[in-house]
C-alpha cells in the first residue's frame, strides 16, 4: 500500500526531501497562501505545532499560487512573511501546483485518498464553493484541491487519516491531531 513516505518533495531551497524522514510522526500537510482570507490559519497552526511537536507532530507547509494568485512571492519571500507575521517554525517547502497537469504527485495522492466532500453549510461556504468552482474549472478532473489551506492529516504509518477544508474549525483539526497523537 502506498503511503506519504513513498514521496519526495523539494524544500524551499529546491533540495529533495524524502517524506520517509517523517516516519512514525503524525503529519498535517497543508497547501498555503500568504494573501488569502484563510492566511490567519497560520496562527493556530503554529500554536498547534509548538504545543505538539514534542509528541511526534509535524506540519508540512506547501505554498501554492493556484487560487486567485494569493501566494505571488518566491519561496524565500513567502518564508520571510510567515516568519515575521506569524512566527512559523514548522517546515515550509517549495512553492508547488496542487492542481492540473503539473500538480505535485504528493497532493494528487492525498486528494485521491481523501477526495473533496464539500466546504460545509452556510452562506460563506456556498460563496467559497462558487468561487472555487470558477477558479478550478480549467483543471477538470485534476482539480484535486479546492482552495488554500486544505489540510491532510497523516497517521504514524503514513496513511491519510482525514482531510480538512479551509472552512473547517481549527479547533476540530487540533482535536483530530491530538487524537492521533494519543
Amino acid at each position: 500500500m502506498k503511503t506519504v513516505y513513498d514521496f519526495t518533495v523539494k524544500d524551499r531551497k529546491g533540495e529533495a526531501v524524502s517524506l520517509d524522514a517523517y516516519q512514525g510522526k503524525v503529519l498535517l500537510i497543508v497547501n498555503t497562501a500568504t494573501g488569502c482570507g484563510f492566511t490567519p490559519h497560520y496562527d493556530p497552526l503554529e500554536e498547534m505545532y509548538r504545543d505538539l511537536r514534542d509528541k511526534g507532530f509535524e506540519i508540512l507547509d506547501f505554498p501554492c499560487n493556484q487560487f486567485a494568485n494569493q501566494a505571488p512571492g518566491d519561496a524565500e519571500e513567502i518564508h520571510n512573511f510567515c516568519k515575521m507575521k506569524f512566527g512559523t517554525e514548522f517546515p515550509q517547502f517549495a512553492k508547488i501546483d496542487v492542481n492540473g497537469d503539473n500538480a505535485d504527485p504528493l497532493f494528487a495522492f492525498l486528494a485521491t485518498e481523501k477526495p473533496f466532500a464539500g466546504f460545509g453549510k452556510g452562506l460563506k461556504n456556498a460563496a467559497l464553493q462558487k468561487f472555487a468552482d470558477m477558479n478550478n474549472k480549467s483543471y477538470g478532473d485534476k482539480a484535486y484541491i479546492k482552495w488554500n489551506f486544505t489540510k491532510f492529516l497523516i497517521d504514524r504509518s503514513g496513511a491519510v487519516a482525514a482531510r480538512f477544508e479551509p472552512t473547517e474549525d481549527m479547533a476540530e483539526v487540533r482535536k483530530a491531531v491530538e487524537s492521533l497523537l494519543g
